[in-house]
C-alpha cells in the first residue's frame, strides 16, 4: 500500500515538531541554569543582580588598587638595597677589616654605618644619606663606592 502524500507530509510535520520540542526544552533548561543563583525568575532580575553584583566588584577593585598604590608608596621608604664594601683603610694593618654598610630605600636616602680597625681598636660611625648624598657629613669616597655597590645589586 503505498503511502499517500498527506502520510508523509504529516510525518514530516511530525519530526520537525519534535526536534523543535527538544530544541526549546533545551534553551528553557539552559534559561533555568543561567537564572539559578538570582532572587528573581526572570532575565530581568537576573540582569539587575549581575549588574549589581559588578558595581559591588568595582568598588572592591578601586578600594584594592588605592591600597596597593598606599603599599607601594610605602615600601619605597624601606631599606631595598644593601651594600657592604670591605677595605684596609691604614697600611700598618693587614688584612681587610674594616668595612663600610649603606642600607638604602628607593631613592637612595638611608645610612652609612662605617668601621675602621686599627690596632689601638674599632672606631663606628653612622651617617644619614640623602638621595645618595651625606646629609649632615659629607661621605667618603668608601661610602659612596658603598652605596654605588648597593645600587648595582640585582633584584631576583
Amino acid at each position: 500500500m503505498p503511502l499517500s502524500l498527506e502520510l508523509v507530509f504529516i510525518f514530516i510535520l511530525l519530526i520537525w515538531l519534535l526536534g523543535i520540542t527538544f530544541y526549546f526544552l533545551r534553551i528553557r533548561k539552559q534559561y533555568g541554569t543561567f537564572i539559578d543563583g538570582s532572587d528573581k525568575d526572570s532575565l530581568a532580575g537576573f540582569l539587575e543582580n549581575v549588574t549589581h553584583n559588578l558595581n559591588d566588584t568595582k568598588k572592591v577593585l578601586k578600594e584594592t588598587s588605592i591600597r596597593i598604590q598606599k603599599l607601594e608608596d610605602d615600601g619605597m621608604l624601606h631599606i631595598q638595597k644593601i651594600g657592604l664594601l670591605r677595605f684596609n683603610p691604614f697600611r700598618d694593618t693587614g688584612g681587610e677589616q674594616s668595612f663600610i654598610l649603606s642600607l638604602v630605600d628607593a631613592n637612595d636616602s638611608g645610612i652609612v654605618i662605617s668601621a675602621l680597625y686599627s690596632r689601638s681598636g674599632t672606631r663606628w660611625y653612622a651617617k644619614k644619606v640623602l638621595l645618595g648624598k651625606g646629609e649632615e657629613h659629607e661621605l667618603s669616597d668608601e661610602e659612596h663606592k658603598a652605596i654605588r655597590l648597593a645600587k648595582n645589586i640585582k633584584k631576583p
